[in-house]
């Protein structure tokens, strides 16, 4: 179904009161600046700086770089771009980033809180461009402390622009260096120091109660001008070295402006309301959280979790943060004792302060830290502070709001052929406003507009699509028809089940076919209980037979017991598999990228092809019909999971 995601997301941006354009005085404003190095600033171009983010950012706005030190102890240095230099406070510029205080990323679109000439050319840290910029420098040691730490400017040069993905598979020890690190001498050194001290720091807050977190972020891959699909980024090294940079960064500015006795905004996330249901989601599991909200304890338990389950580590993650909730700006005006801190990130101080780019909060301490290194009073007084708090406390949960309703329409457009079909999901929402789900696969949300009674958040349902409205960004579904109680308490059963075998992958169990129909083949465990799908090997199998299966995953998440039999295996197709493994790990990072192929079979059930010049092969999912064996086309990457090793393609 075509429509108009642009028009779709200025109505959104419209309706949460943003404003999508930038005024005449603005770009006015902008237009006139001339810039220029700052002055009496230390001079860190020579320094091997780089940065690591999204392939297509073009809002950089920070650098690293790492140094080894005595006694094992490792400096790094986090260069945050001044956005101050460029934007007066109380300017055209200035008021209009007070009222967004965020940049929107709405699917594909993204509406900056800055003008373009700004945020990506002027106050953005460009590879080979001399830059202004605040400088957090922190050293780091053995066992992840930081033993010291100084805020002050600089002038400083990237030297390379890299990317999570090919940076993340290289450290994951899925890839050979890319050629963006080897291409810059002593970068491979540099970016693995800076990996060893991410590694620290994050070693520490686990022990300080950390919450270990992966949540899924579903993005847009579009091909001829449309959305075709929806990509989930996986986690990867790459990501954990920014995180915790950007994390020991914002806790040392937090440190430096008390040290200073500034007041100052705070990011800060309470403790949980709901810790009764997460308590209730960890028995589920088979574990035992304390009564009363403990972050150690939390944190302990998605440890193990993610140990036993970490494909499925994201959907616990979702619920679980769910039931934190939201994080919000507060003014720390108590300068020998932080009134509140981040339950999540196991810091008692904590200050946005490394993206001003894209959030004014970051700006407005940007300027803070700024009058404190010069020795001159705060342009902002405390109530003008507490405003600002909660202008941007408020403003981000409208962002959230035109991210979620543009997500829904990409969702919509995609779904609207699959009305009336049937979905696993888990209840991401339950309270007086509405049920929400997300689907598993695509990673689809919507809202239960039937059949939401006795849902809560972590439950697995099947759910039916009942409506795609792109043009609204609504996505319905219906929840189960009739005994709700009895599904739900067996849907936790099963992962009760799935909890007891999650360590024993690789095993063999003696089970009974129960069930054989297109739609798959199941069987129960003979000698405990469970019950679990035969995902390969099982085309020559029966109701009632006697067999040996070997456990391939059990999701303790949403309750699937996955079981492989090997007689039905053909030898040829489990190298294969392995060898499609191989391909989908080399193919992270390039889904949207077009490929010519050609196709090399041709079934009722899929069309497969092969890329040109390469030994790739993968499943055209969408558009494949018609094709014959031989025929060349064109394809677009939407898909490539490693673990499965699963290479799907759209017909470009």
């Amino acid at each position: 179904m075509d429509f108009d995601l642009r028009a779709a997301a200025r109505r959104a941006m419209t309706a949460n009161g943003f404003v999508p354009d930038f005024p005449l005085e603005v770009h006015r404003e902008v237009e006139a600046l001339q810039p220029g190095p700052p002055a009496g600033v230390r001079d860190l171009r020579g320094l091997l700086w780089s940065s690591i983010d999204n392939r297509e950012s073009r809002d950089l706005d920070q650098i690293e770089v790492a140094e080894r030190l005595p006694y094992d102890h490792i400096r790094i240095s986090v260069a945050v771009a001044d956005v101050d230099q460029m934007v007066g406070k109380d300017s055209a510029t200035d008021s209009h980033a007070g009222h967004a205080t965020t940049s929107v990323y709405a699917g594909p679109f993204v509406f900056p809180m800055l003008p373009e000439r700004l945020s990506t050319d002027l106050t953005s840290l460009n590879p080979g461009e001399d830059r202004g910029a605040i400088v957090i420098e922190m050293d780091v040691g053995p066992a992840g402390a930081v033993a010291r730490h100084e805020v002050f400017r600089a002038l400083v040069q990237n030297r390379a622009k890299l990317a999570y993905d090919e940076v993340g598979a290289w450290l994951d020890g899925g890839t050979e260096v890319p050629p963006s690190v080897s291409g810059v001498a002593g970068l491979e050194e540099q970016v693995r120091l800076q990996d060893l001290a991410a590694q620290r720091l994050r070693a520490l807050r686990r022990r300080h109660g950390l919450l270990d977190l992966d949540t899924v972020e579903a993005r847009p891959v579009i091909a001829g001008g449309k959305v075709i699909d929806l990509e989930v980024s996986a986690p990867d090294r790459a990501r954990d070295v920014i995180e915790n940079f950007m994390i020991a960064a914002n806790v040392a500015m937090a440190r430096f402006l008390k040290s200073r006795r500034v007041p100052s905004l705070r990011r800060v996330v309470r403790t949980p309301k709901r810790w009764d249901r997460i308590v209730e989601l960890a028995a589920e599991l088979g574990e035992a959280l304390p009564a009363l909200a403990d972050s150690k304890a939390l944190a302990a338990f998605l440890a193990r979790r993610k140990a036993a389950d970490p494909a499925h580590h994201p959907d616990l993650s979702l619920a679980v943060v769910k039931l934190l909730g939201p994080g919000e700006y507060v003014l720390e005006r108590h300068l020998t004792r932080p009134a509140h801190g981040h339950f999540g990130l196991a810091v008692a101080e904590y200050a946005h302060s490394t993206a001003p780019n894209r959030r004014y909060a970051d700006l407005v301490t940007q300027r803070l830290v700024k009058a404190a290194l010069d020795g001159t009073a705060s342009q902002y007084t405390t109530e003008t502070l507490t405003a600002i708090a909660a202008r941007c406390t408020e403003r981000e949960d409208a962002a959230r709001k035109v991210e979620r309703t543009v997500r829904k329409s990409v969702a919509a457009a995609l779904m609207h052929a699959r009305v009336g079909d049937y979905f696993t999901a888990i209840v991401t929402g339950a309270s007086d406003k509405g049920t929400y789900v997300r689907v598993l696969r695509p990673p689809i949300e919507g809202r239960v507009v039937r059949g939401r009674q006795g849902l809560d958040v972590g439950d697995t349902v099947r759910v039916k699509l009942m409506g795609a409205d792109p043009e609204r960004g609504f996505v319905d579904f219906e929840g189960p028809a009739s005994d709700v109680g009895r599904k739900i308490a067996r849907s936790r059963q099963k992962k009760v089940a799935a909890a007891r075998l999650a360590r024993r992958v690789g095993r063999q169990f003696a089970v009974e076919v129960t069930a054989v129909s297109p739609k798959g083949t199941w069987v129960r465990l003979l000698t405990e209980a469970g019950e679990g799908r035969v995902v390969r090997g099982q085309r020559d199998l029966r109701v009632g037979q006697t067999i040996r299966v070997t456990l391939v995953s059990a999701d303790t998440v949403h309750g699937f017991i996955d079981f492989e039999y090997l007689p039905g295996i053909d030898a040829y197709k489990s190298e294969r598999t392995a060898r499609k493994k191989g391909m989908a790990w080399r193919l992270r990072g390039l889904v949207g990228q077009a490929f010519s192929a050609v196709v090399t079979s041709v079934s009722p059930r899929a069309t497969y092809v092969r890329v040109d010049d390469s030994d790739t092969e993968g499943r055209i999912v969408r558009g494949g019909g018609g094709l014959s064996i031989g025929e060349r086309v064109r394809v677009v990457l939407i898909a490539a999971d490693a673990q499965r090793g699963f290479i799907d393609f759209a017909r470009e």
